[in-house]
């Protein structure tokens, strides 16, 4: 009879290895909190009894994945970040093509971006070919509330898990259009589940509008924007662009669907 320190590694009932199911979950609720939390925490929000979480995260502290702080908490590793450099230089691959549609059928610059943590990291870009354009660097992180992927991308979150979210990283103002409320932020979330879209209006930089749209069934959470100079960037021309960036958010999810069954 196999004892009870064996059973992390039997099968699950979906035919994969229990305990690579169960680091990989526990990865992700660190991620949700924030990267840092006790084992206490974890065990209270997975229902795994604290011996199998201390087991899995000694683990993950040997191969680097995570850490153990000073005080005894666990942190999110170093080597995770070469793995999500990666992974979202393959996402970006992936979404070029639909981004150029994009450019094609809006004439603005177009974006992807992912939650990553806290932050909003750009991943991909097309760039419009007007001469007056906006440019992103992709890799640039920002912080969600200032953002019409920022808002896209937390649309999706429960509101206790967005003000967690603000009360961790503050609400610092990049223009005096930018929302520094978790209510007034909470309140744009709203708009953008009944509207089906988000609106940067002015909000990173002025003069500057963008419009955001999640991508639907995404492996992780992502968003896709275009943006471009508020003159051009009208609410008339919103009628027109929301349409195309929603069509192109669901041929991206059927790409990266695609991808990931490959």
């Amino acid at each position: 009879m196999p004892t009870s320190s064996a059973t992390d590694s039997t099968k699950s009932a979906g035919g994969g290895v229990q305990s690579l199911e169960r680091a990989f979950d526990l990865l992700e609720r660190m991620a949700d909190a924030g990267g840092e939390v006790g084992l206490s925490e974890l065990s209270a929000s997975s229902g795994l009894p604290l011996p199998t979480i201390h087991r899995l995260m000694r683990t993950l502290v040997a191969c680097g994945y995570v850490r153990q702080q000073p005080t005894r908490r666990y942190a999110l590793g170093p080597r995770l970040i070469r793995l999500g450099e990666s992974a979202s230089r393959l996402l970006g691959t992936w979404a070029r093509p639909c981004l150029a549609r994009l450019v094609d059928e809006t004439g603005e610059t177009a974006n992807m971006a992912l939650l990553d943590g806290d932050e909003v990291v750009y991943v991909a870009q097309a760039p419009s070919r007007h001469s007056m354009r906006m440019f992103t660097e992709v890799g640039r992180r920002v912080l969600p509330h200032s953002t019409g992927v920022g808002k896209a991308l937390l649309a999706g979150f429960p509101d206790d898990q967005v003000r967690a979210l603000l009360a961790r990283t503050g609400m610092p103002a990049a223009t005096e259009k930018t929302i520094t409320t978790p209510e007034g932020f909470l309140a744009a979330l709203a708009e953008v589940r009944r509207s089906g879209y988000a609106i940067d209006d002015n909000e990173q930089e002025i003069g500057v509008r963008c419009l955001a749209v999640p991508v639907p069934d995404s492996p992780t959470p992502a968003a896709i924007s275009i943006s471009g100079p508020a003159g051009r960037v009208t609410e008339a021309a919103t009628e027109r662009m929301v349409p195309v960036l929603q069509q192109v958010a669901g041929a991206l999810s059927e790409v990266l669907a695609a991808r990931s069954d490959a």
